[in-house]
Protein backbone atom coordinates (compact mmCIF):
# COMPACT_ATOMS: atom_id res chain seq x y z
CA UNK A 1 0.00 0.00 0.00
CA UNK A 2 2.62 2.34 1.02
CA UNK A 3 4.54 1.52 -2.38
CA UNK A 4 1.05 2.71 -4.28
CA UNK A 5 1.48 6.16 -2.04
CA UNK A 6 4.83 6.43 -3.07
CA UNK A 7 4.21 5.76 -7.01
CA UNK A 8 1.31 8.34 -6.64
CA UNK A 9 3.84 10.96 -5.23
CA UNK A 10 5.85 10.60 -7.92
CA UNK A 11 2.95 10.37 -10.60
CA UNK A 12 2.19 13.55 -9.16
CA UNK A 13 4.88 15.68 -10.54
CA UNK A 14 3.47 15.57 -14.06
CA UNK A 15 -0.22 16.43 -12.74
CA UNK A 16 -0.43 19.11 -15.31
CA UNK A 17 -0.51 16.77 -18.41
CA UNK A 18 -3.36 14.77 -16.39
CA UNK A 19 -5.43 18.09 -15.58
CA UNK A 20 -4.90 18.69 -19.59
CA UNK A 21 -6.22 15.82 -20.53
CA UNK A 22 -9.40 16.00 -18.98
CA UNK A 23 -10.42 19.42 -20.38
CA UNK A 24 -8.94 18.78 -23.87
CA UNK A 25 -10.64 16.01 -26.44
CA UNK A 26 -9.46 13.01 -28.09
CA UNK A 27 -7.59 11.71 -30.32
CA UNK A 28 -8.41 10.25 -33.48
CA UNK A 29 -6.55 7.18 -34.16
CA UNK A 30 -9.05 4.97 -36.69
CA UNK A 31 -11.80 4.70 -38.55
CA UNK A 32 -13.51 1.84 -39.36
CA UNK A 33 -16.25 1.39 -42.36
CA UNK A 34 -18.98 -0.72 -41.58
CA UNK A 35 -22.67 -0.78 -42.79
CA UNK A 36 -24.49 2.06 -41.19
CA UNK A 37 -21.48 4.11 -41.63
CA UNK A 38 -18.26 5.34 -40.42
CA UNK A 39 -17.14 4.85 -36.74
CA UNK A 40 -14.15 7.01 -35.45
CA UNK A 41 -12.14 5.33 -32.66
CA UNK A 42 -10.24 8.44 -30.13
CA UNK A 43 -7.01 7.80 -27.73
CA UNK A 44 -8.57 9.12 -24.75
CA UNK A 45 -5.81 11.97 -23.72
CA UNK A 46 -6.09 10.96 -20.53
CA UNK A 47 -4.30 7.54 -21.36
CA UNK A 48 -2.09 9.49 -23.42
CA UNK A 49 -1.15 11.39 -20.01
CA UNK A 50 -0.56 8.36 -17.75
CA UNK A 51 1.88 6.45 -20.44
CA UNK A 52 3.50 9.85 -20.55
CA UNK A 53 3.96 9.39 -17.00
CA UNK A 54 5.05 5.96 -17.06
CA UNK A 55 7.59 6.85 -19.23
CA UNK A 56 8.91 10.10 -17.30
CA UNK A 57 8.99 7.67 -14.00
CA UNK A 58 12.48 6.46 -14.11
CA UNK A 59 13.98 9.64 -15.24
CA UNK A 60 11.87 11.30 -11.97
CA UNK A 61 13.77 8.47 -10.22
CA UNK A 62 16.81 9.12 -11.77
CA UNK A 63 17.22 13.16 -11.28
CA UNK A 64 15.25 13.16 -7.69
CA UNK A 65 16.24 10.75 -5.22
CA UNK A 66 18.98 8.82 -4.11
CA UNK A 67 19.55 6.35 -6.76
CA UNK A 68 21.74 8.05 -8.17
CA UNK A 69 24.85 7.97 -5.52
CA UNK A 70 23.76 4.32 -4.19
CA UNK A 71 23.90 2.48 -7.55
CA UNK A 72 27.31 4.12 -8.44
CA UNK A 73 29.01 3.61 -5.16
CA UNK A 74 27.49 -0.11 -5.54
CA UNK A 75 29.26 -0.13 -9.14
CA UNK A 76 32.67 1.01 -7.90
CA UNK A 77 32.58 -1.69 -4.95
CA UNK A 78 32.37 -4.28 -6.91
CA UNK A 79 35.47 -3.04 -9.04
CA UNK A 80 37.30 -2.49 -6.51
CA UNK A 81 37.04 -6.32 -5.24
CA UNK A 82 37.20 -7.61 -8.70
CA UNK A 83 34.86 -9.87 -9.13
CA UNK A 84 33.82 -9.14 -12.47
CA UNK A 85 30.04 -9.33 -12.79
CA UNK A 86 29.66 -10.62 -9.07
CA UNK A 87 27.08 -9.07 -7.85
CA UNK A 88 24.95 -8.67 -11.08
CA UNK A 89 23.72 -5.80 -12.47
CA UNK A 90 20.42 -6.98 -11.65
CA UNK A 91 20.99 -7.43 -8.15
CA UNK A 92 22.46 -4.09 -7.55
CA UNK A 93 19.71 -2.21 -9.53
CA UNK A 94 17.28 -4.07 -7.32
CA UNK A 95 19.42 -3.65 -3.91
CA UNK A 96 19.81 0.50 -5.17
CA UNK A 97 16.04 0.38 -5.94
CA UNK A 98 15.05 -0.61 -2.18
CA UNK A 99 17.14 1.22 -0.57
CA UNK A 100 15.99 4.05 -2.48
CA UNK A 101 12.84 3.64 -1.14
CA UNK A 102 14.46 3.23 2.37
CA UNK A 103 15.87 6.27 1.99
CA UNK A 104 13.05 8.20 0.52
CA UNK A 105 10.14 7.07 2.55
CA UNK A 106 10.01 10.36 4.50
CA UNK A 107 10.03 12.22 1.82
CA UNK A 108 7.78 10.43 -0.27
CA UNK A 109 4.60 10.23 2.99
CA UNK A 110 5.47 14.34 3.02
CA UNK A 111 4.37 14.59 -0.25
CA UNK A 112 1.41 11.96 -0.26
CA UNK A 113 0.37 14.11 3.25
CA UNK A 114 1.01 17.28 1.72
CA UNK A 115 -0.32 16.84 -1.50
CA UNK A 116 -1.79 13.84 -2.82
CA UNK A 117 -3.98 13.41 -0.35
CA UNK A 118 -5.78 16.35 -0.22
CA UNK A 119 -5.96 16.73 -4.09
CA UNK A 120 -7.67 13.15 -3.80
CA UNK A 121 -9.99 14.53 -0.69
CA UNK A 122 -10.96 17.28 -3.39
CA UNK A 123 -9.49 19.59 -0.42
CA UNK A 124 -6.81 21.48 -2.62
CA UNK A 125 -6.73 22.47 -6.64
CA UNK A 126 -4.57 20.54 -8.34
CA UNK A 127 -1.88 23.75 -9.01
CA UNK A 128 -1.47 23.76 -5.28
CA UNK A 129 -1.30 20.14 -4.82
CA UNK A 130 1.55 19.96 -7.47
CA UNK A 131 3.81 22.62 -5.46
CA UNK A 132 2.66 20.73 -2.46
CA UNK A 133 3.67 17.53 -3.72
CA UNK A 134 7.35 18.81 -5.38
CA UNK A 135 7.72 20.82 -2.11
CA UNK A 136 9.26 17.94 0.25
CA UNK A 137 11.34 16.39 -3.34
CA UNK A 138 13.29 19.81 -3.93
CA UNK A 139 13.56 20.37 0.06
CA UNK A 140 15.39 16.88 -0.37
CA UNK A 141 18.05 17.95 -3.06
CA UNK A 142 18.47 21.10 -2.23
CA UNK A 143 19.11 19.42 1.25
CA UNK A 144 22.21 17.04 -0.54
CA UNK A 145 23.58 20.16 -2.94
CA UNK A 146 26.90 21.66 -2.56
CA UNK A 147 26.68 25.58 -2.89
CA UNK A 148 28.79 25.81 -5.40
CA UNK A 149 26.78 23.44 -7.78
CA UNK A 150 23.67 25.53 -6.84
CA UNK A 151 25.62 28.55 -7.73
CA UNK A 152 26.98 27.33 -10.72
CA UNK A 153 23.58 26.31 -12.23
CA UNK A 154 21.93 29.70 -11.46
CA UNK A 155 24.54 31.35 -12.93
CA UNK A 156 23.81 29.42 -16.39
CA UNK A 157 20.48 30.28 -15.99
CA UNK A 158 20.83 33.80 -15.62
CA UNK A 159 19.61 34.41 -12.74
CA UNK A 160 20.36 36.22 -9.43
CA UNK A 161 21.56 34.39 -6.32
CA UNK A 162 18.09 33.58 -4.40
CA UNK A 163 17.51 34.80 -0.76
CA UNK A 164 16.59 30.88 0.20
CA UNK A 165 16.44 27.37 -0.80
CA UNK A 166 12.83 27.70 -0.98
CA UNK A 167 12.83 29.94 -4.28
CA UNK A 168 15.23 27.94 -5.65
CA UNK A 169 12.89 26.75 -8.82
CA UNK A 170 13.04 23.17 -9.97
CA UNK A 171 15.14 23.30 -13.55
CA UNK A 172 17.81 25.12 -11.35
CA UNK A 173 17.33 22.56 -8.00
CA UNK A 174 17.51 19.27 -10.14
CA UNK A 175 21.14 19.52 -12.22
CA UNK A 176 22.53 21.03 -9.27
CA UNK A 177 21.59 17.93 -7.62
CA UNK A 178 22.58 15.55 -10.36
CA UNK A 179 26.15 17.02 -10.77
CA UNK A 180 26.51 17.13 -6.70
CA UNK A 181 25.13 13.90 -6.57
CA UNK A 182 28.06 12.57 -9.09
CA UNK A 183 30.59 14.42 -7.02
CA UNK A 184 30.19 12.80 -3.74
CA UNK A 185 29.20 9.08 -5.24
CA UNK A 186 33.10 9.30 -6.92
CA UNK A 187 34.45 10.76 -3.19
CA UNK A 188 32.50 7.31 -1.48
CA UNK A 189 34.03 5.16 -4.36
CA UNK A 190 37.71 6.90 -4.14
CA UNK A 191 37.51 5.56 -0.49
CA UNK A 192 36.36 2.25 -1.06
CA UNK A 193 38.83 1.88 -3.35
CA UNK A 194 42.15 2.58 -0.86
CA UNK A 195 41.99 -0.65 1.26
CA UNK A 196 41.69 -2.99 -1.74
CA UNK A 197 44.29 -1.29 -3.49
CA UNK A 198 46.43 -1.57 -0.78
CA UNK A 199 45.77 -5.50 -0.67
CA UNK A 200 46.31 -5.18 -4.33
CA UNK A 201 50.37 -3.52 -3.69
CA UNK A 202 51.14 -6.31 -1.01
CA UNK A 203 50.15 -8.97 -2.89
CA UNK A 204 51.98 -7.35 -6.14
CA UNK A 205 54.98 -7.31 -4.27
CA UNK A 206 55.10 -10.63 -2.59
CA UNK A 207 54.86 -11.60 -5.85
CA UNK A 208 57.86 -10.01 -7.31
CA UNK A 209 60.06 -10.66 -4.44
CA UNK A 210 59.26 -14.37 -4.66
CA UNK A 211 59.94 -14.38 -8.67
CA UNK A 212 56.38 -15.28 -9.37
CA UNK A 213 55.90 -12.33 -12.19
CA UNK A 214 53.79 -15.15 -14.44
CA UNK A 215 51.32 -15.13 -11.59
CA UNK A 216 48.72 -12.40 -11.85
CA UNK A 217 48.30 -10.58 -8.33
CA UNK A 218 44.19 -10.42 -9.15
CA UNK A 219 43.55 -14.14 -8.83
CA UNK A 220 45.94 -13.93 -5.52
CA UNK A 221 44.43 -10.50 -4.09
CA UNK A 222 40.94 -11.73 -5.00
CA UNK A 223 40.05 -14.38 -1.66
CA UNK A 224 42.08 -11.68 0.54
CA UNK A 225 40.03 -8.88 -0.18
CA UNK A 226 36.75 -10.52 -0.16
CA UNK A 227 37.87 -12.03 3.14
CA UNK A 228 38.50 -8.48 4.44
CA UNK A 229 34.97 -6.89 3.05
CA UNK A 230 33.41 -10.11 4.77
CA UNK A 231 35.24 -9.94 8.42
CA UNK A 232 34.48 -6.14 8.82
CA UNK A 233 30.84 -6.68 7.96
CA UNK A 234 31.02 -4.45 4.92
CA UNK A 235 27.80 -5.07 3.12
CA UNK A 236 26.37 -3.41 6.92
CA UNK A 237 28.43 -0.42 6.54
CA UNK A 238 28.08 0.41 2.66
CA UNK A 239 24.45 0.07 3.72
CA UNK A 240 24.39 2.10 7.00
CA UNK A 241 26.80 4.91 5.50
CA UNK A 242 25.13 4.87 2.45
CA UNK A 243 21.47 5.66 3.83
CA UNK A 244 23.56 7.91 6.79
CA UNK A 245 24.72 9.82 4.31
CA UNK A 246 21.67 11.13 2.77
CA UNK A 247 19.81 14.69 4.94
CA UNK A 248 15.83 13.94 5.45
Amino acid sequence: MKILKWLSALAMLLLPLAAFAQQAPGIPVLTVQNAGGAQNWTLSLQVLALLTVLTLLPAVLLMMTSFTRIVIVLGFLRQALGTQSTPPNQVIIGLSLFLTLFVMSPVLNRAYQDGIKPYMDGQMAAEQALDATTSPFKRFMLDQTRDADLQLFTKLAGEKPYASKDEVPLRVAMPAFVTSELKTAFQMGFLLFIPFLIIDLVVASVLMSMGMMMVSPVTISLPFKIMLFVLVDGWSLLMGTLAGSFYT
